[in-house]
């Protein structure tokens, strides 16, 4: 009779440990979504934050105007950031690039995941900044995103290839403006330099096509430079 006693009372204490178990994993449960709608808030009240200092710049002196544009970019900024979170490189099988048969880098598959995100919400941000902006103004923006990535990478080929000509700048120009529009569809500035990266290895092979030899010039201005640096 004790024995069953026991074997009852131990059945008893079980399962009032695993039914505290569960409360509190559901516990716990609950306080990760509330601290994820929390930071979800925060995340939110940043890019609006952002996408105002941004169109701030501009300095359109046109408060609807501003509000149109302000939305615009914050809707964008958000929907990048939504994506990027749902669908992280672990949503891309690891693998191959079949164009060089080296194994896929994290980045690689982060920057493959990104780039599966729906053309309307590019075109909805390009839409939205053309209703209000110049094409000018439309580029102020997108040097925003990509923290003036444009003038930068063109201010590198000037100072590599010291007497490029005006009809390779303008192809160089060209591809870098390309570049950007698609980078600002990325979430941080590891996937947009990757982005830039592809249109430097275009930009680079246009230069080799055009009578230049890109690694003899790179290697010539690294050269330079460390002799200037030991002056």
């Amino acid at each position: 009779m004790n024995d069953i006693k026991s074997k009852v009372l131990g059945a008893a204490m079980l399962s009032a440990v695993l039914l505290g178990s569960s409360t509190f994993c559901q516990a716990q449960q609950v306080q990760t979504a509330v601290m994820s709608a929390d930071a979800k808030v925060k995340s939110d009240a940043d890019q609006e934050k952002k996408a105002a200092e941004w169109v701030a710049s501009l300095n359109l002196n046109d408060p609807a105007k501003e509000n149109r544009v302000k939305s615009v970019v914050a809707t964008h900024l958000k929907t990048i950031r939504d994506w990027h979170n749902d669908h992280p490189f672990t949503t891309v099988p690891a693998g191959i690039n079949p164009a060089t048969g080296i194994k896929l880098s994290d980045l690689d598959r982060q920057v493959i995941a990104n780039s599966a995100m729906p053309s309307a919400v590019h075109k909805s941000l390009m839409d939205g900044l053309r209703n209000d902006l110049t094409e000018e103004q439309v580029e102020a923006i997108l040097d925003k995103y990509t923290v003036g990535k444009v003038a930068f990478t063109l201010k590198g080929y000037k100072a590599i290839v010291p007497d490029l000509k005006p009809e390779e700048e303008a192809v160089i120009l060209k591809n870098l403006k390309l570049a950007r529009e698609q980078a600002v569809d990325f979430k941080n500035m590891n996937q947009i330099s990757a982005i830039f990266e592809i249109y430097k290895t275009k930009c680079e092979q246009y230069l080799n096509s055009n009578g230049r030899n890109w690694k003899q010039l790179f290697k010539d201005y690294v050269t330079a430079r460390k002799a200037e640096k030991g002056k």
